[in-house]
């Protein structure tokens, strides 16, 4: 299935490495103009080098008005990949409320206003865009460690649920995916512990981790055309985790 967006304009965030920056170059691959956004100046001039091609934007997505003001001034869209993401693993009864605010304000506020802003345009325009959340199966299951993680993907599924029911009918299409654990350096912060890591590939029907590819792969079809009449759903990329 040949998938393509030549002339389509793509936003990514947190596309300075790991999942999103594997979104970000598949895409472009595809033909679209990308912008990539990362809070990190040296991954977003590592991309730029090898992709010059790629707009890239640093910008802290924690700041409110200022992501707003930035996201703004890009122009429109046609498609929008809400990846930017922090994993804070704490034992429950250590959870403080600095590390849920910081988890909330990136997981799930700055999809929030990023969304609204992008998606204002593409109804300004009649863009009939698609958006993308990237969630986790910890949304679904619950992980020794990942409360305040698990919470904040939980709140990004009913975002995504409201966001299709409310955008469906200006022609845009919001969907998830809930990858079990790809093993970028994000995820190296809970399981990076060989014990731990077995134990939970222990519970993966097919064996193993995930691959970015295999996320990417996803998020590509979920953004064309190919899947028209797919919205509103949260999409598990895990192997069988959460059959069993």
């Amino acid at each position: 299935m040949e998938i393509a967006f030549k002339g389509k304009r793509i936003l990514v965030t947190g596309a300075g490495q790991g999942i999103g920056r594997g979104i970000a170059i598949e895409l472009w691959r595809a033909g679209a103009n990308i912008v990539a956004v990362s809070r990190t100046k040296s991954h977003l001039e590592t991309l730029h080098g090898e992709y010059p091609s790629i707009d890239i934007v640093e910008l802290d997505i924690a700041d409110w008005d200022k992501t707003r003001q930035v996201i703004d001034s890009l122009g429109p869209f046609d498609a929008l990949v809400n990846n930017a993401a922090v994993a804070i693993c704490e034992p429950f009864l250590e959870c403080s409320p600095n590390d849920f605010d910081r988890t909330f304000d990136i997981n799930v506020k700055a999809v929030l206003n990023i969304s609204q802003v992008v998606a204002k345009k593409m109804i300004e325009k009649n863009i009939h865009g698609s958006i993308v959340n990237i969630s986790s199966q910890a949304s679904k299951a619950a992980l020794k460690d990942h409360a305040i993680y698990s919470a904040s993907k939980a709140a990004l599924d009913a975002l995504t649920r409201a966001m299709a029911l409310e955008l469906g009918p200006k022609g845009i299409r919001v969907n998830a995916v809930n990858p079990t654990v790809i093993m970028t350096e994000m995820a190296k912060v809970g399981w990076s512990d060989p014990a731990r890591a077995n134990e939970m590939k222990a519970k993966i029907p097919l064996g193993r981790f995930g691959e970015v590819s295999e996320v990417v792969n996803a998020v590509v079809f979920l953004l064309s055309d190919r899947s028209s009449m797919i919205s509103g759903v949260e999409l598990p990329i895990d192997g069988g985790f959460l059959a069993t």
